[in-house]
């Protein structure tokens, strides 16, 4: 089944080009079937960008989805135009009435900031609440899965001397869980921060489930069972040029940066980039889906209520 999104979406076209199946909303409409309503809080400048990347992760589902793009009600982005913001995308007080079968909060460019002084902070901590009675399942990526991390559990951030920027192996810790389903003892994901969340913080805790780490950039993939979350802080979303677009650009403002590790062939910035992540971002993401289908409720109104594993 293919991804639902206005056919004036930019992602719309780039994705038909690369043979994901998008849906116009009136073919879908025409359907007698319920879809996968997941949002995606954009807390990311490069909204296009960033919208792009996820929709080609949950286009690649045999479901039909449909995506919703969410903005904080009181921030108004600097760097994307107002007018495909205002075509594209609700405030999140528009849809606070609503239920989701999947929320994913994006990262930011905001890791330098305590999290209480981020100006739309409040309403996050909004957010986090509603998506414990409205949502069945959260996918906190980067900023996002720290903040959620900060928020419900009170795990800090830590904050490196130097970036992680390349492309890390990965630790497999829990071979046997459903969201790790095909995935291989050794593969790499996209590394870009300047903050980590210690792995150690994560085996401490009785609530959470730690899947991937990394002895180089702490811990990459969690499991909130009791929140219905999964925290990731690296970037399997990344297309194969965006580590190469934030090193040349570093470069061409003369910002201090280390070229991507294990990005290049032989670390060389002249040769071509190789995308060694691909196969397993698919992975992940479908699974995720999966596991929302096999267990939301029918009935979208039931979303955010105990419910039965139907899993058996």
């Amino acid at each position: 089944m293919p991804i639902r999104i206005p056919a004036t979406l930019p992602a719309a076209d780039v994705l038909s080009a690369e043979g994901v199946m998008v849906m116009r909303e009136d073919e879908a409409d025409r359907q007698d079937i319920r879809p996968m309503r997941i949002a995606l809080l954009n807390l990311m400048p490069k909204k296009i960008v960033t919208e792009t990347q996820f929709a080609r992760l949950i286009g690649a589902s045999p479901l039909q989805v449909e995506l919703t793009l969410v903005r904080p009600s009181d921030h108004v982005s600097k760097t994307e135009s107002h007018a495909h913001i205002g075509a594209h995308y609700v405030a999140w007080r528009e849809i606070r009435d609503q239920k989701f079968d999947g929320l994913i909060i994006t990262g930011a460019p905001i890791e330098h900031l305590a999290y209480e002084q981020v100006t739309y902070w409040d309403e996050m901590i909004e957010i986090m609440k509603w998506s414990q009675t409205h949502v069945h399942s959260t996918f906190g990526v980067c900023w996002g899965g720290m903040a959620m991390l900060y928020h419900f559990h009170g795990i800090p951030k830590r904050i490196l001397d130097h970036k992680a920027f390349g492309c890390f192996p990965q630790k497999n810790l829990a071979p046997t869980s459903p969201y790790l389903r095909g995935f291989s003892d050794n593969f790499v994901i996209p590394v870009s921060r300047w903050t980590e969340i210690a792995q150690a913080d994560i085996v401490a805790h009785p609530d959470l489930v730690p899947l991937l780490g990394s002895p180089d950039t702490g811990a990459c993939l969690v499991e909130d069972p009791k929140h219905r979350a999964l925290y990731i802080f690296n970037h399997f979303e990344y297309d194969l040029d965006t580590l190469k677009h934030e090193y040349d650009r570093d470069v061409a403002k003369g910002t201090p940066i280390n070229v991507p590790m294990n990005y290049y062939k032989n670390d060389d910035p002249t040769q071509s980039p190789r995308n060694r992540w691909k196969s397993h971002a698919h992975l992940l993401y479908g699974n995720w889906i999966a596991e929302m289908y096999m267990t939301t409720p029918y009935d979208v109104t039931r979303i955010g209520e105990a419910t039965k594993d139907r899993r058996g």
